[in-house]
């Protein structure tokens, strides 16, 4: 599969760019997907919630009163679960919600989504460029190039461009990423991927099937 480069302002450079077929037309793998996809949003939780129970609340150990004898149920100390100021019952425990995926398999995920959104067009090359200063209408002025408008955006660079990163804060539903950092997630999120050339070589030498096998 080839793909035009285009400017920056979204105009026919004339030239073209072969796709490799080890990245950009495998069999999709859904489920690998669904499991970096899962991955991602778990890593994302704090796990800080902490209820306290029995042990962690502050109160007298003493039995209240009798066992026996008053014409009431049993009870035990003011931390009982059962009154209203004793500790929760089974409640909440921090802890990590972090999932082991193996790196193939987020290769694999990274592959299918990228092959599922050349199948549906919606890949762009763009010839290498750097912005000297942040400009938010720069950036504004490219996406009109492309046509873009009401779509969410993912521009892939190579390497981090400061610039460009801060011209793209204000710009709703557009997001920059290094090409190599771009996680299974950000590629779903984004309605069109948007990719210099120099980090479609380095995105396909990271996925690859010769990078995949070492």
């Amino acid at each position: 599969m080839e793909l035009k480069v285009q400017r920056q302002d979204g105009s026919d450079s004339g030239a073209t760019v072969a796709l490799d077929a080890s990245v950009f037309e495998i069999t999709p793998n859904d489920h690998a997907v669904w499991l970096d996809v899962r991955r991602i949003q778990a890593s994302a939780r704090q796990g800080t919630h902490q209820a306290k129970e029995r042990n962690a609340t502050a109160g007298s150990t003493r039995k209240l009163y009798r066992q026996k004898g008053t014409g009431y149920a049993r009870a035990g100390d003011a931390k009982s679960p059962i009154r209203r100021s004793g500790g929760t019952i089974f409640g909440p425990r921090s802890h990590k919600y972090s999932l082991k995926v193996n790196r193939k398999t987020q290769r694999l995920a990274r592959r299918s989504v990228l092959t599922a959104k050349a199948k549906a067009e919606a890949l762009r090359v763009v010839e290498d460029f750097a912005l000297e200063a942040p400009s938010t209408r720069t950036v504004k002025a490219m996406l009109d190039g492309f046509r873009v408008d009401g779509k969410s955006v993912l521009v892939l660079t190579q390497g981090v461009q400061e610039a460009l990163y801060l011209s793209a804060r204000n710009v709703p539903r557009l997001s920059v990423r290094v090409a190599e950092h771009a996680s299974t997630l950000d590629l779903i999120g984004a309605q069109v991927v948007i990719m210099q050339e120099s980090a479609l070589d380095s995105l396909t030498a990271q996925l690859s099937s010769q990078a995949t096998a070492q």
